[in-house]
């Protein structure tokens, strides 16, 4: 899945494959004052439209909070590191 870079302070990028209904987010990690992509978290039940929503949101860090982040209808995983480094 393609991890597309956004603008925000919360969330470094997101992708969605539609197929499974799986949105990806990166949140960014602060290393010596820069900041670099971090852990890649998937989660599940999120469908084209809800992916819509979110890339058209002003602010995709209230977005988050607000539709995703503990909400039960998307449980989420975490990527192994190695499979961060892949993204």
């Amino acid at each position: 899945m393609t991890i597309i870079p956004v603008s925000s302070s919360q969330i470094h990028g997101i992708g969605h494959d539609p197929l499974t209904n799986t949105l990806a987010i990166q949140f960014p990690r602060r290393e010596k004052g820069e900041v670099l992509p971090g852990w890649i978290y998937h989660y599940s039940n999120f469908d084209a439209a809800k992916f819509a929503e979110f890339q058209a949101a002003e602010s995709k860090g209230i977005f988050f909070g607000k539709h995703i982040k503990g909400n039960e209808a998307h449980p989420f995983q975490k990527l192994p590191a190695k499979e961060k480094a892949a993204e």
